[in-house]
């Protein structure tokens, strides 16, 4: 009688069919390798290193040399401002006509032996402010100990008697410097009687005066002003020139100018050049 048993399980049989957990503390054959493992990697102390990018070593080279640079920039920077070797030695003097250069050098005495890049237009002015003749200046070095000095004289339009002394006067009413011979000056005479002259008088004058062109403003003999709107004007021949307010001043002296050129009639002497409306000028 055929048996219902199943196919046994067991040591003996032919055809053994086993399962088992396997031992995690059981060794691996060799050359075998556990299921899910990581196949072997390179020894941790041979560390593979990879190139440094182009760009970022071109960054790092760039920032070096700008570094280098700018140390010895400074560097350069520092000894040219307290080096010794660009001290003042020499000082040269333009443009003055009152003053002499003697006059401005010795005022600048205090800037010999500084170096030339210490100094500065301002230092130059504040050293040259006590003369009243210097209205600016400007200078440049000239390496290695030369300081050029360029001075900007005010410019004097007139002599202003008071109390019998004249004093040489420009646009703004400075007093550059005065005279006891008001001949030996050809510039108009600004008569101030026993008093100040009113300051609004006073730089109506002077804003005529310094619109006046030097050839023009040497054959006055004198000016005055009853009101800011009636300045006159005197030639030294004795003729009257009606110039009125300080408006359109420029006009007025192109056209004072054109005039006093035209031929004199020596029929019909012109007394009075009436300026005072510049686009309709008149003479008698």
């Amino acid at each position: 009688m055929a048996s219902t048993r199943g196919p046994g399980y067991g040591p003996g049989g032919p055809d053994v069919i086993s399962a088992s957990k396997p031992d995690p503390a059981a060794p691996s054959p060799a050359g075998a390798r556990p299921s899910g493992a990581a196949s072997p990697g390179p020894d941790r102390g041979n560390v593979l290193s990879f190139p440094e990018p182009k760009a970022k070593r071109r960054r790092r080279i760039v920032l070096s040399t700008l570094a280098v640079i700018a140390v010895l920039m400074a560097g350069i920077v520092a000894a040219a401002v307290y080096s010794p070797w660009l001290a003042v030695q020499t000082v040269t003097v333009e443009g003055t006509r009152m003053l002499s250069p003697d006059q401005v050098k010795a005022a600048l005495a205090p800037l010999q032996g500084k170096p030339l890049p210490q100094i500065s237009d301002q230092d130059v002015s504040g050293l040259l402010k006590p003369l009243v003749q210097v209205k600016a200046v400007t200078t440049e070095a000239r390496p290695p100990s030369t300081l050029e000095v360029r001075i900007t004289e005010r410019v004097p339009v007139a002599l202003v008697k008071q109390a019998g002394v004249f004093q040489l006067v420009d646009v703004d009413g400075v007093q550059l410097s005065t005279t006891a011979d008001p001949a030996s000056v050809q510039l108009p005479v600004i008569d101030g009687g026993a008093g100040a002259l009113p300051p609004d008088l006073f730089h109506a004058i002077t804003a005529v005066l310094g619109a006046l062109p030097a050839d023009v403003l040497a054959r006055l003999s004198d000016a005055s002003a009853k009101s800011v709107d009636a300045v006159e004007l005197k030639l030294v021949d004795g003729q009257t020139i009606v110039w009125g307010n300080e408006g359109e001043k420029e006009l007025k002296a192109r056209v004072l100018a054109a005039l006093l050129k035209a031929p004199a009639d020596p029929k019909n002497r012109v007394r009075v050049y009436d300026v005072s409306v510049p686009r309709h000028p008149v003479t008698r």
